[in-house]
């Protein structure tokens, strides 16, 4: 009887063989198999005629999982790659790389997504006679004129959405496609594309690029903050679906996929669009993979771990942001997205876009070097739009207001009276960072690791943001009982509560991890900032990338200093990208923008080059101190 040796999800650096007594099982197949006192399910990664195993101790395999389609080769090839680069077990790297719902013994079946859009009754329909009242359904009908949508897509518009679509259908105005037509096989058209825009000549010559590349070439987009990146990729996209093609988008934050997901299926009406991250239920990430698997989908757009999702027909891969930290998993298989996404399309011979306004410092190493080519794209893509002027406020002998200082609570009064957006941003989400006893010094230590205690005073909670560790606000000092406890440095809180007394009119907004967590909450928030019924943000690196609000004019940085002192040889990098990208906020449509980055180090070399928007600069001192201390890129590093 045929062998076949099984991936499985065990910390042990070989594959298991078991007797396959009937059924069929390939390569990429998925088998549930007795392990231990248990059965579990693995993946066939290889069969063979005999074992060096005696026969006695093979065991047979249960049941084979055959009601979806096996992995394919490639994507196995890659899986041995990662373990095998990142010294990773291959069976724990294989099972990862899969939705929750295939690593488990239930029945998977493939739902093939609906289309929905207006009826016959439901073009004639005529919006102004519907009750205002009807928000959401204003909202759906005037969507569904624009093209077909998907549930997902209508979701995007409301939490309320699937009820309301439930009473449109009833009512007759919206009809569902059957499944396996799309609105463009209906119509018997090539999948439309909304050229909303013409490109500048910047943005043409990087799309011939890659378009006349032959086979795999990696491209590494340095455009700055506005430049309309999105725009050369949405180009790309374009001629590589008219190919026939799929096309792979990772993006660095969850917070980015729904505000992208609306924008190019605006973009894009006819071609089906799945988005994967960690925020989506395990029953919708499941149908979404399958449906990228079956060649359904024709963009995929997620986080990190959508590089390990099977596209039959891959054309394009693009990493948005490729210098963000979030593109690397921080534990279990240590992989980087970036890194995985270039081998893959070396893999399979197509072009691949890293784009960023503050590439990795190895990604601009390696254009340098010739091994990626280098597009760059100088001004914002709007005639009009200039980039912001950056000002440091020395704060070295100032006084501070809740860690705001005079001129920066001025910028945000002129620009109230104007009318007009601003963001204060701190990366430090609640009230304050430590809480410390003025008797004795106690700190708010976390018992279980290295971090500190952080004080959310709104619900009166310690939280260690590091291990995830919570305690209450206690009464008095643990250690000599003074009831005496101070707040010690600034989070997004303490300045949201600041601002509120200084500008009681003004209707403040924070955006942090605390303000976002529950479904649904930060695309409300993304709806009031562009219906402008917000004045001043308050947020962290969630607000810092890729979003696009037209009205936001200026933008204040408090407390960027810490990581100047940090021990991270990264973190100088770091801090200019962040900043950078925070900085690009501000004045991205025709009206002028302004940052204000307090610092008590005004002359830093990287302030210096941020006032210039002069990223090459500030990598070539980078690079140069790099050499000299014998860090990447110049080395290879390992953390074993």
């Amino acid at each position: 009887m045929p062998i076949v040796r099984v991936a499985l999800d065990v910390p042990l650096a070989t594959l298991f063989d078991y007797v396959l007594a009937d059924g069929i099982a390939v390569p990429g197949q998925r088998v549930i198999v007795p392990f231990g006192r248990k059965q579990v399910v693995g993946v066939v990664m290889e069969c063979a005629a005999d074992s060096d195993l005696a026969a006695e101790r093979i065991k047979p395999v249960v049941r084979v999982l055959d009601e979806i389609p096996p992995l394919p080769a490639e994507l196995l090839t890659l899986l041995r790659f990662c373990s095998d680069y990142y010294h990773h077990p291959l069976g724990a790297t294989v099972l990862s790389a899969l939705p929750v719902r295939l690593r488990s013994s239930e029945p998977v079946t493939f739902k093939e997504a609906l289309q929905y859009t207006l009826s016959v009754s439901g073009c004639t329909l005529d919006l102004s006679q519907l009750p205002r009242r009807k928000v959401v359904q204003h909202r759906i009908l005037t969507a569904l004129q624009a093209g077909a949508l998907s549930a997902a897509q209508l979701r995007a518009l409301s939490p309320s959405a699937p009820s309301v679509l439930k009473a449109l259908l009833q009512a007759g105005w919206v009809e569902a496609l059957s499944p396996g037509l799309s609105p463009a096989s209906v119509r018997g058209e090539q999948i439309a594309f909304n050229n909303a825009h013409t490109l500048t000549a910047a943005q043409q010559q990087a799309v011939d690029a890659v378009m006349q590349a032959q086979g795999y070439g990696c491209f590494l987009l340095h455009g700055v903050t506005g430049s309309g990146k999105t725009e050369i990729y949405v180009h790309l996209m374009h001629q590589m679906l008219q190919r026939g093609g799929q096309v792979l988008l990772l993006v660095p934050e969850i917070n980015l996929t729904p505000q992208l997901e609306n924008y190019f299926c605006s973009r894009f009406p006819d071609a089906e669009l799945a988005s994967l991250h960690s925020g989506l239920a395990d029953g919708a990430r499941t149908q979404n993979w399958l449906r990228a698997q079956s060649g359904q989908a024709r963009i995929v757009l997620g986080t990190r771990l959508a590089v390990f999702t099977p596209l039959p027909q891959l054309a394009l891969v693009i990493v948005d942001e490729e210098h963000d930290a979030s593109f690397k998993q921080q534990d279990g298989l240590r992989y980087s997205a970036r890194d995985v996404a270039i081998f893959r399309a070396n893999q399979r011979g197509v072009p691949i876009m890293l784009g960023s306004a503050t590439p990795s410092l190895e990604s601009y190493y390696n254009a340098q070097a010739g091994r990626y080519r280098l597009l760059q794209l100088t001004e914002r893509a709007v005639a009009q739009a200039q980039l912001p002027t950056v000002r440091c406020i020395n704060i070295s002998n100032a006084a501070l207001q809740h860690g705001i200082s005079e001129q920066l609570l001025s910028a945000l009064g002129q620009c109230l009276q104007r009318g007009e957006q601003s963001l204060v941003f701190i990366n430090r989400r609640g009230y304050a960072p430590v809480l410390m006893c003025t008797a004795c010094g106690w700190l708010s230590d976390c018992p279980n690791c290295a971090g500190k205690l952080v004080l959310h005073l709104q619900d009166r909670r310690l939280r260690c943001h590091h291990c995830g560790h919570q305690a209450r606000v206690p009464h008095a000092c643990p250690g000599c009982g003074n009831t005496d406890l101070q707040p010690v440095g600034i989070g997004t809180q303490r300045v949201e509560s600041a601002l509120q007394e200084y500008f009681p009119k003004a209707r403040i907004l924070r955006v942090d991890r605390d303000s976002t967590r529950n479904k649904g909450a930060w695309n409300a928030m993304r709806r009031q900032i562009h219906d402008e019924a917000v004045d001043i943000l308050v947020g962290t690196q969630i607000l810092a990338k890729g979003h696009d609000f037209p009205n936001l004019t200026l933008v204040g940085v408090l407390n960027p200093d810490s990581a100047l002192y940090s021990s991270d040889f990264r973190a100088s990098e770091k801090l200019y990208a962040q900043l950078a990208q925070v900085a690009g906020r501000a004045g991205r449509a025709g009206k002028p923008g302004e940052v204000l980055i307090q610092t008590a180090f005004p002359d830093h070399p990287l302030f210096s080059a941020l006032r210039e928007h002069d990223y090459d600069r500030w990598a070539k001192i980078l690079l140069a101190e790099r050499q000299s201390a014998g860090f990447p890129p110049f080395v290879y590093q390992a953390m074993l």
